[in-house]
Formats: C-alpha cells, structure tokens, sequence
C-alpha cells in the first residue's frame, strides 16, 4: 500500500486525498503537523528534502512530492476515472485552470509565508487575512468569467477534473479568510455538486484522522 504524508487543512494535501478518492485507491496516512513544524524534522526531510507536504511513498519505496506532479502519476497509474480529458485543448485548458489555483494563487497564502509576512513586514492577524483574501478574490475572478463560459457540470467537464482537484480546496481556504464566495456564483454550484460526492466527503479536511 502506497502512504501519504500530509496535513488535515493542508490544500495541497487535501487535493491528492481528493484524487485518490475519486479513482478509488487506498493508501495508509501519515500525519504531518505544520503547525508544530514536523515537516522540518529530520525524519520528513529524509524524504522531501524541501520541507513540504504532501508526499506520496509508492510501494517501491519511489517518493512522489508536489500535488499535481502526484496526480498526473495517479491518472496515468489509475486511469479510470480520468482526472484531464484525452482531446489535447481540453486538457490543456483544464491543466491551466488547475495551475492557476496551485501555482498562481495557493502559494501566496501558504502557512509559511503568511507567518513570513506576519513577522518581517509587521503585519497582525488582520492585515495577513486581507492580503490571502486579496489573492483568492483575484484569481476566482478569473476562474468564475472562464467558468460562466462554459455549459458543461462541472468546469469545463462533466465529470470532476483535476480542476475540481484543487477547486474545493482553495474555496475551503477562501471561507478560513472571510472572502466573499457568493461573488463567485458558478464555482460555487461546481462546490456544491463536488460536496455531495463520496469522494470529496472522504477527502474533506473535518473527516481526517489528524484534524485539530
């Protein structure tokens, strides 16, 4: 059996168990406290020398890091259900979609650098939650015009995505910093659908071993 090492509100973390969940694949759990900073003991650093989560060991003994590099090994490994279309655009585009919450918008309210923010730029509680908040408003901007878009279910398919992967968790992180999701009315409906699905129930971060 494969294990991941992650955090319970970790959203990376949170996309992979949401990826494992919806092809069905079981893996034993290792909890990652970030907030007493396990993740920079010497035993986790053994195996993601940059200090992250999530970490999925394989039966091998291979380490996969970096939450969409493990679901693209999932999808290719686990197939069915697919997590990105086969018709190159789609995948593309969905891929892209998928960036923009991983790569555009998620780093920048990362714990370590809102505690970064916090102690070098004199920022109390209220000014760190502005500056997340400012950042997920921006890009669910764009994600909500690009959703509108299309007529599909979800957001460009009809069935949940690797978008969808990294969606619910980035809007569980927009509700912890007081941002206004009504604004947003489409990536709200694809939310509401995902929350009523097996899958994502499993994955949720109040429904994990380690929850706080």
């Amino acid at each position: 059996m494969m294990t991941l090492h992650g955090y319970w509100r970790s959203s990376a973390s949170y996309r992979v168990r949401i990826g494992l969940a919806l092809k069905g694949v079981a893996v034993k759990h290792v909890a990652v406290n970030l907030r007493d900073e396990s993740q920079k003991s010497k035993d986790h650093l053994a195996i993601n020398p940059q200090g992250f989560v999530p970490v999925l060991e394989l039966e091998n003994g291979a380490v996969l890091t970096q939450s969409l590099a493990i679901l693209e090994y999932l999808d290719a490994t686990y197939p069915d259900p697919a997590l990105l279309p086969m018709d190159p655009l789609l995948r593309s585009r969905v891929k892209a979609a998928a960036l923009t919450i991983a790569a555009d918008i998620s780093p920048i309210q990362n714990l370590s650098v809102l505690k970064y923010i916090r102690a070098q730029h004199d920022q109390g509680d209220a000014g760190v939650t502005q500056w997340a908040a400012h950042w997920i408003e921006t890009g669910f901007v764009t994600l909500e015009n690009i959703a509108q878009s299309h007529k599909t279910d979800f957001f460009m398919t009809n069935a949940p995505s690797l978008f969808e992967c990294c969606l619910i968790p980035q809007i569980y992180n927009a509700c912890r910093f007081g941002v206004d999701i009504n604004r947003f009315p489409k990536l709200m409906t694809i939310d509401a659908k995902c929350r009523e699905l097996p899958a994502f129930i499993a994955a949720a971060p109040e429904n994990q071993a380690d929850v706080i």
